[in-house]
Formats: structure tokens, C-alpha cells, sequence
């Protein structure tokens, strides 16, 4: 983990202290920006593995920012940091292109977690790993095989492309948007996705109202818990 380095934009210097002390001890190597005019400049001379990006800075919108680094490819995972809460600016900033986000105030351990996630799925990305696992959960996305335990599961056509989505985003948050996107074609509703997401989780969670594999982000999404660290792993 030593060779990650982590920029971090933010605009407090208590915040950029606490996140520079937290980061070291998580053995990540750590460079500051104050403004997004600094954080432009940084992650084109630096060229960091992850940003953890503010999005109130006192020169720009950090959505415009966010913006114009995914607009010039920068494809290095960006996890957002705010105070903000409202729902339609974090789901603003996962459609534009950031992997997680964590609101202010903030554990250190949540976001070391969600920067180990993010930095785990862009890796995961040069491939779609055949099978996945995480606890009881299997998925084969070569065979479109579902189990729970030792247990074959069968799912909708409609079910299981929900399913694959949050599976090759393992860890992820992913929006409401971009699941009517990828399984409706833009025709669904929110409410269609609800139905689905719980038809689901009754043929997955052993407690379908206390879920432990798909987890609603409240307003914003859905989560799947990341794989397995072993038997997960991409092969």
C-alpha cells in the first residue's frame, strides 16, 4: 500500500490534517490541495492513484471539477468528501463520475474502507471476474449462475441483470439513474426498480428486511456488499 498516493482536495486545513494523519497510518502516501485550481494542477504533475475530492471549494463547484477530470479521461478512482447531504448533489456527483462517497463529519475507518474499495474495482475493471463471492453469495457471470450456499437461485431475466450490474460494482454505490439506465433503457420508473430490487433479496438474503448483501443507500441507491477477499478475488 505504500506506493498509493492519495490527493486530497479540500479547502479546511483541519480536515486536510485529520485526512493526512489518517491516510499515513493507512500507509498511503498523501499530497494536498487547497482549491480546485491546486488539485488540477497536482493530479496532472503528481498523477495520484485517488483523489478525495470536497465538493464545496472556494474557486469552483467540486461537480464542475469532478466534471472536467472525467471529461479528460481521468479515470483514477475520485471519492467524494462533503458536508453536503441533499441527495440530488451526491447523486449528481456518482452520475458524474465518482466511485463512493462519504459525508462530513466522517470516521477515518469508513473512508479508509470506501478507499480500498474504489481502488480495489479499478483494478477489477481491465476484466469482468467470472465468479464472484461474497459470504454465502455466488455469482457465475460466465454460466449466469446464482447461489446461496450450495443452493442454485432462479432469478428474472430482469432480477439478474440487476444483480450483475451491482456485482461488477462490487462495494460501489450505484444510483437509481444508472440502474433504469442499463436494465430498463431509460423507460423504468424508481418504483419498478424498488419492486425488483426486493423480489431479489427475498430469493438471497436470509432476511430480506434486514439485508446484508444489497443495501439501500437512502435517496440515492443501491450498494453490494464487496467480494471476498480470497475467494472473490479476480482469477
Amino acid at each position: 500500500m505504500n506506493d498509493v498516493k492519495v490527493l486530497i482536495v479540500d479547502d479546511e486545513q483541519p480536515i486536510r490534517k485529520l485526512l493526512r494523519t489518517g491516510l499515513i497510518i493507512e500507509g498511503y502516501t498523501v499530497i494536498e490541495a487547497r482549491n480546485g485550481r491546486e488539485a488540477r494542477e497536482l493530479a496532472a504533475s503528481e498523477r495520484p492513484d485517488l483523489i478525495v475530492l470536497d465538493l464545496g471549494l472556494p474557486d469552483m463547484q467540486g461537480h464542475d471539477l469532478l466534471e472536467q477530470w472525467r471529461s479528460q479521461a481521468l479515470e483514477l478512482p475520485i471519492v467524494i468528501l462533503s458536508a453536503r447531504t441533499d441527495e440530488t448533489g451526491i447523486v449528481r456527483a456518482l452520475e458524474l463520475g465518482a466511485d463512493d462517497y462519504v459525508t462530513k463529519p466522517f470516521g477515518m475507518k469508513e473512508l479508509a474502507a470506501r478507499i480500498r474499495v474504489a481502488l480495489r474495482h479499478r483494478l477489477q475493471q481491465q476484466g469482468e471476474r467470472p465468479l464472484f463471492q461474497t459470504g454465502a453469495l455466488s455469482v457465475d457471470l460466465v454460466r449466469r449462475i446464482v447461489r446461496i450456499h450450495d443452493r442454485e437461485v432462479k432469478l428474472s431475466p430482469k432480477e439478474y441483470d440487476i444483480l450483475r450490474i451491482l456485482v461488477q460494482h462490487a462495494g460501489k454505490v450505484i444510483t437509481h439513474q444508472h440502474l433504469l439506465h442499463h436494465v430498463w433503457g431509460d423507460m423504468g420508473e424508481v418504483q419498478y426498480l424498488r419492486v425488483y430490487v426486493r423480489q431479489l433479496r427475498q430469493k438471497i438474503e436470509e432476511s430480506p428486511e434486514a439485508p446484508i448483501y444489497i443495501t439501500t443507500e437512502t435517496g440515492v441507491g443501491y450498494r453490494l456488499r464487496e467480494a471476498d477477499p480470497i475467494t472473490g478475488r479476480k482469477e
